[in-house]
């Protein structure tokens, strides 16, 4: 009796020392590439979130990179507008700028509004005389904000997407998974703790790596929608001046 017991504990141990080195995401990839039939849609599901991981962090850095530049250059270009004397050298400056600088570009916009409405009053087209100089320039300057504002909004779609669909993309292979694991522990009649722990434990492997791809996800797009938010009010700042400047001749300060 006492060496029966033995054997079954000893065969328990094993058991469950075999359950352990099944669960792991090797020996997952290992079952999945020997049997791509019958974990097609593992595949996918798998396949979706590595896709969703890579699109992901490539807009996180190309947003970070972007934030950081524009961080360094709002107050530099800016500065650089308001503090040069005369108003063609601050356009001339603006022009020299890169071509996805931001608030340059705003700053030409109003410019260029500015003068074309000096032209076409001093004409006498109706452009000139519909709209006063400070609508015009105000329709340009509203255009030119909502164009950089549109502009900053780049992979955060994506990042809210990947952020609130991911979990539910790793779940879906779990649910499969462990549905798979049902049927093969019906088909042999097997339900002891290795023939259970290895295909829901590398199940549950997908929940896991959906979080890992959905977490860093949303992190970034609320750090990506406080920079944004915080540059878009510079634009609405910097616009008002560059108004009061092109429609008055002086900036309001």
């Amino acid at each position: 009796m006492l060496q029966e017991t033995i054997i079954a504990a000893a065969a328990g141990g094993n058991n469950a020392a075999n359950a352990l080195t099944q669960m792991g995401f090797e020996h997952m990839i290992g079952e999945m590439t020997s049997k791509p039939g019958e974990f097609i849609v593992s595949w996918v599901v798998l396949l979706t979130l590595v896709l969703m991981s890579a699109m992901s962090w490539y807009w996180t850095v190309i947003n970070t990179l972007r934030s950081m530049r524009l961080k360094g250059q709002a107050d530099r270009v800016t500065s650089a507008f308001w503090d040069t004397p005369n108003a063609q050298d601050a356009i001339r400056l603006m022009e020299e700028q890169p071509k996805n600088e931001p608030f340059s570009k705003i700053a030409l916009d109003a410019a260029q509004a500015a003068a074309h409405h000096q032209r076409a009053e001093g004409s006498g087209q109706g452009a000139g005389e519909a709209l006063s100089r400070s609508e015009f320039v105000d329709r340009a300057l509203r255009q030119a904000v909502t164009r950089e504002s549109t502009n900053l909004q780049g992979g955060m779609t994506l990042l809210a997407t990947v952020g609130a669909t991911a979990p539910f993309v790793g779940l879906l292979g779990t649910v499969w998974g462990i549905y798979g694991a049902l049927i093969r522990i019906g088909a042999t009649g097997q339900a002891s703790i290795d023939a259970v722990a290895g295909p829901v434990g590398e199940a549950l492997i997908m929940t896991a790596i959906g979080l890992f791809v959905a977490i860093p996800a949303v992190f970034a797009y609320n750090f990506f929608s406080k920079t944004n938010s915080a540059t878009i009010a510079k634009f609405d700042t910097f616009a008002h001046d560059l108004h009061d400047f092109f429609a008055t001749g002086s900036r309001v300060r």
